[in-house]
């Protein structure tokens, strides 16, 4: 049987390339003999048809849910997000955050993907990614949030292949898994922006017209965050996105990778552009932007709860005593 032709959007848009300012990799690789061994290992688990690969997945995130590691802090989170739940309820959730876990792992370390998933993926649809494909046509930038959900980092390769360009917000990482799946980044065409002067970057980008991805559900230190509800807790978060959008009017778009029952295939949700709140200050827009994008992604969250990371301390970091200075725009 031969394979499903790509749908008309895939073949209409070239595959972007990365910015050239912004391919420089950060992190620490492992010793070249661990690398090319880990390298080799990974590759023989990309070469095994989709079906074993993501058995694997399921295998290695039963494994992990079953040997408890990070599960006391998973069923601490769950059940603050839902104490009416069972017990059981809650496992069920967290074995499918394992699992979903597992499977951007596996999908995230194919070097192929980018070039692979395009013949899988259907095409998107919806008011909301039609004003964000308007607003890259017109030369503008955008801003793109989401989080660690469904596949984040498919997502983002979703995202290029349409034909919109694309840097992500990134943290520098190091070992021969995380390595090879930054090198994944740059081979799907994405740039890459690190926290140092991640800020003065993503208004450069916006300037160009591209867009600028960034995961808006990681605990920061108290310093350098805004607190905003979150599943009813406020959750230190980073002001980066509202800032850039204040200074320099980018719209702002929710951007999910959501698995289908299967979770083997992905879609592309696009909500927005949601606007920052009119009549505060500048400080206190900042706040209210952060919070409205933020409880568009507990909707997913709520609406999909194993597929997102309930393994990270989301709310680690508490609210500083009143008083304390802000963090600074």
């Amino acid at each position: 049987m031969s394979a499903p032709a790509p749908s008309s959007e895939s073949q209409r848009l070239p595959l972007p390339l990365p910015p050239t300012r912004l391919v420089q990799v950060l992190g620490e690789r492992p010793s070249p003999v661990v690398g090319w061994f880990a390298n080799r290992l990974m590759d023989a688990v990309c070469a095994l048809p989709a079906s074993m690969r993501d058995g694997l997945a399921r295998f290695v995130g039963w494994l992990a849910f079953t040997l408890g590691i990070r599960l006391r802090v998973a069923l601490e989170n769950l059940t603050h997000a839902y104490p009416e739940m069972s017990d059981a309820e809650r496992r069920r959730i967290a074995l499918g955050a394992y699992i979903s876990m597992a499977r951007v792992v596996l999908e995230s370390i194919n070097q192929k993907d980018h070039v692979e998933a395009a013949w899988e993926e259907p095409e998107v649809k919806g008011e909301a990614w039609e004003a964000l494909k308007a607003t890259i046509a017109k030369g503008q930038g955008a801003l793109l949030v989401t989080a660690h959900f469904g596949n984040w980092e498919r997502a983002g390769k979703m995202v290029l292949r349409r034909g919109i360009p694309l840097n992500a917000l990134v943290r520098p990482l190091k070992g021969a898994l995380n390595m090879r799946i930054v090198d994944s980044r740059i081979a799907a065409g994405a740039g890459l922006i690190y926290p140092k002067g991640a800020i003065a970057q993503a208004q450069e980008a916006m300037r160009l017209g591209e867009t600028v991805l960034m995961l808006l559900d990681q605990s920061l230190p108290a310093k350098a965050a805004v607190f905003v509800p979150f599943f009813g807790r406020p959750a230190s978060t980073t002001p980066a996105m509202a800032v850039v959008a204040q200074r320099t009017g980018a719209p702002v778009f929710v951007v999910m990778g959501v698995r289908d029952e299967s979770g083997r295939r992905l879609r592309l949700e696009v909500e927005g552009p949601i606007p920052p709140p009119e009549g505060l200050s500048e400080q206190d827009v900042i706040t209210a932007h952060t919070a409205a994008v933020t409880s568009v992604l507990e909707k997913y969250v709520r609406r999909y709860p194993d597929q997102w990371l309930w393994l990270h301390r989301r709310w680690k970091v508490q609210p500083p005593p009143e008083g304390s200075a802000a963090p600074q725009a």
